[in-house]
């Protein structure tokens, strides 16, 4: 009887709100539909989409130090964790007072920007649909993006003073000169180059300076042995690195689709079912070839195929089929393999997480993949050779900048304020030398 009348009072309770509500919305002062313009509506629904997409990029830091902390040793994980945190904090900044202008700005012979204030101006040369602030947050997401691949391929060795100068250096001056050429205006973008969502602009600009950033740190202690062979050094937590790969998944959803930057571009299904494939793909073959070679499927390996999947249809996603997407990403599953085993054991430059050939070789792939597979222009589709050619010069001019820029920024740091951490100090742990603490109590050095 008790629970019969409390049913009914509950319920005679929500029909009470309920009318209120009613009677709330019928007496507000209501602004009316007409009031809105078609175009209005049209900009909120892409603001709104492309803020979306921009949290959605904003969410994959917290993967890639899931990835990072995971394919590394415990007693570097709240390094791992304070580089990825500040190079996001750092980066924002940097980008927004210098980095986007020189991005967006009026070009300069189609080299670098020059103009504009993304705190002042409107940068109405664009042809913007949206605010300048909405566009401008989620541009700074993707810069940010460039600068923490860097920190997986320099970890467990470098000081923490130097990789905030350099993530500093590169949002405010090195990616966003590529980023101009591509998509600010600059000679690129004049050539036809295709790069939907950044797998040049993005990951293969990270990706280089990863390269570079291992290589004048050099590898850590115990990599390699006086007659060449390599040593492996296993991370401590794999299951923090699938959790890091799923992360980073489903913000390439935000990555890629955001990238239409409009709700209502007819192509966004195409974008997200491309990425989606591509990621799939490149699981699918890392595994295989793994399983071939060495007769077990390589947990990490596979995880990683999942990234080069989606790093080699970052380029193409709005440009290739379904087909075309699960090609680049097989491909790009198999090159990730050969790379990193190229890269540890012939040129034998160490790359804990293998973010040089995830985001570096890759990242060449997906961008040559557009010449190839582009439904409309691609060889393979009766294009010819003209679109494979711009997009090979793109790579070539890429690899060029920031493999120059990084190189002398990274010599620069080595002999002034310190690259590398002293070695008592990289055997202990950067936890306790560069941060004072240990990210897990029951540590036990190994």
């Amino acid at each position: 009887m008790i629970s019969i009348c409390a049913q009914f009072n509950s319920r005679k309770a929500g029909l009470i709100l309920l009318l209120a509500m009613i009677l709330v919305l019928l007496f507000l002062p209501v602004r009316t539909a007409s009031a809105a313009t078609l175009e209005d509506l049209v900009v909120a629904a892409d603001s709104v989409w492309i803020l979306l997409a921009a949290f959605l990029v904003f969410f994959m830091h917290a993967g890639f130090a899931m990835v990072e902390t995971g394919f590394t040793r415990a007693k570097n994980a709240g390094n791992i964790i304070m580089k990825n945190f500040m190079t996001f904090s750092m980066g924002s900044i940097s980008y927004t007072l210098i980095g986007f202008t020189l991005m967006f700005g009026l070009t300069a012979a189609g080299f670098v920007g020059f103009s504009g204030n993304s705190l002042t101006d409107d940068f109405t040369h664009l042809g913007l649909d949206v605010p300048i602030y909405v566009f401008l947050i989620f541009q700074t997401v993707f810069a940010a993006t460039a600068a923490t691949i860097v920190s997986g391929a320099v970890a467990e060795r470098i000081k923490f003073p130097g990789y905030l100068l350099y993530s500093v250096v590169l949002t405010a001056i090195i990616y966003p000169v590529v980023g101009h050429w591509v998509w600010g205006g600059g000679f690129l973008e004049e050539l036809g180059f295709i790069d939907f969502a950044g797998s040049t602009v993005v990951h293969g600009t990270g990706g280089i300076a990863a390269f570079m950033g291992a290589y004048f740190l050099g590898a850590r202690a115990g990599k390699y042995n006086e007659d060449g062979s390599v040593n492996a050094i296993p991370g401590h937590s794999i299951t923090l690195g699938a959790l890091g790969v799923l992360i980073l998944w489903f913000g390439w959803f935000g990555f890629n689709g955001g990238s239409t930057l409009s709700a209502l571009d007819p192509d966004m299904g195409l974008v997200v079912v491309n990425t989606n494939l591509s990621a799939a793909a490149g699981a699918i073959l890392a595994m295989t070839v793994t399983w071939l070679k060495y007769s077990k499927p390589d947990v990490s390996m596979t995880l990683n195929g999942a990234l080069a999947g989606l790093v080699s249809i970052t380029a193409g996603c709005g440009n290739l089929s379904p087909l075309g997407a699960i090609i680049a990403g097989a491909i790009g599953g198999i090159i990730l393999v050969f790379s990193v085993e190229i890269i540890d054991k012939k040129i034998k430059v160490d790359d804990p997480v293998g973010a040089v050939s995830v985001h570096g070789t890759c990242g060449i792939w997906g961008t040559l993949a557009v010449g190839f597979l582009a439904t409309e222009g691609g060889l393979f589709y009766g294009g010819g050779a003209g679109l494979l050619g711009i997009q090979a010069l793109g790579v070539l001019a890429m690899i060029a900048w920031v493999g120059a820029t990084a190189a002398v920024l990274f010599a620069i740091i080595r002999s002034t304020a310190g690259l590398r951490v002293p070695r008592e100090e990289e055997i202990r742990g950067l936890d306790i030398g560069e941060h004072g603490m240990e990210a897990y109590a029951d540590f036990v050095p190994r």
